[in-house]
């Protein structure tokens, strides 16, 4: 496995002190979220997950914790919309060539708006997927806000 990714890439061009931590991906995980904070030991409300979504018909990227699941109505909410609904993994896989359970926030094909789940912000250090199936980066949430460019939200139900 590579720990070179163009997740990481970004990271380390932005300037951002981040560590990586690779484990061994389940394929067959009900909830790969939830897997990851498993093998990595760590809290699955500090293991953040991707998620491709579209609001009105245009993609975003949500990052929730792993133990929570995205609220469509705050959602939508979140990027001043009205529906939101999940992104169908083929769509989300090309939009940010990435494989699902491998999609990081960071170095996606097509540059998209991103919101962030405010709770996480309140943690010193976070887990985000580093851009391939069993590699995460631990960082602080706020460098990753800026990197991203993204948006704070309350997003989980």
């Amino acid at each position: 496995m590579s720990k070179t990714t163009r997740a990481t890439q970004i990271l380390s061009k932005a300037g951002v002190d981040f560590t990586v931590h690779t484990y061994d991906y389940d394929p067959n995980a009900e909830r790969i979220g939830l897997q990851a904070a498993e093998a990595i030991g760590e809290a699955p409300h500090r293991v953040l997950k991707t998620l491709m979504a579209e609001v009105d018909g245009k993609p975003v990227c949500v990052v929730v914790p792993s133990d929570h699941e995205v609220s469509m109505k705050k959602l939508a909410s979140a990027f001043g919309g009205k529906s939101a609904y999940m992104m169908k993994p083929a769509d989300a896989e090309r939009l940010t060539g990435y494989h699902v359970g491998g999609i990081s926030p960071f170095g996606q094909k097509k540059l998209v708006p991103t919101a962030i789940e405010e709770a996480a912000l309140s943690e010193p250090l976070v887990y985000m997927n580093g851009g391939q199936r069993g590699l995460q980066v631990r960082l602080d949430p706020k460098d990753a806000l800026e990197v991203l460019k993204a948006t704070a939200a309350p997003l989980v139900a």
